[in-house]
């Protein structure tokens, strides 16, 4: 607030300015398997470029920047905000938003955290879109290592994730490393092969199974 006072003629005048700020009235966190979706809201809103979102992984309060969603800039009505956080695996997760004015200062808000939930079992999806062309997605889950009984002292393990013809002839890798329990998203692109019926297939472990896509040309 700026207050300004002084005299002309004799009399007194005071000049008042009062600067709203951006008033923050919520700020909540709610997690899935494979996403975390965050919600806030604010009252008011002065100078407000945007929001700066910001992730640390437990608790070691080192934070990253995973996305910026703009403000209202000057505004005394009610806004909502949201935004979705894709890129999780479980585990234990902190999150507060950076806002930012116009001129660059900034404050942060309170830090809500969450927990991703551990997978229990291994889960292979059907591609999407299938049929198609010329790329599909293949979702799977690999669960902790505790949900099938094992304790050893890694907690990652050797995921293969193949594409394969009708012959039986391997035509791509997509995966082939040591992963951790979570849910997963890879993309194939079969923009270099033919139409046909073909078939992908995960292995973790003693764990094994396939099926089948179409592409269409």
């Amino acid at each position: 607030m700026v207050c300004v006072t002084g005299s002309t003629n004799g009399g007194v005048w005071v000049f008042t300015d009062t600067q709203i700020p951006v008033e923050l009235t919520s700020f909540t966190a709610g997690a899935s398997t494979d996403y975390v979706e965050l919600n806030w809201a604010t009252a008011t809103e002065l100078n407000n470029s945007g929001f700066n979102i910001e992730r640390s992984k437990s608790d070691e309060l080192q934070w990253e920047v995973i996305g910026f969603v703009p403000g209202f800039g000057t505004t005394t009505e009610m806004h909502s905000y949201s935004f979705t956080d894709s890129d999780v695996q479980t585990g234990h997760y902190s999150y507060r938003l950076k806002q930012i004015d116009f001129d660059g200062t900034f404050e942060y808000s309170h830090i809500v955290k969450v927990e991703v939930d551990t997978p229990l079992e291994f889960i292979l999806e059907q591609n999407y879109p299938n049929p198609f062309n010329p790329s599909t997605k293949i979702k799977f889950t690999v669960p902790a290592l505790i949900a099938i009984r094992q304790l050893p002292e890694k907690q990652s393990q050797m995921v293969t994730l193949k594409i394969y013809d009708v012959l039986g002839n391997e035509i791509a890798t997509l995966v082939n490393e040591e992963k951790p329990a979570g849910n997963y998203e890879i993309n194939f692109d079969a923009s270099k092969i033919s139409s046909g019926v073909y078939f992908y297939s995960i292995a973790v472990g003693k764990y094994y199974e396939s099926k089948k896509m179409i592409l269409i040309r």
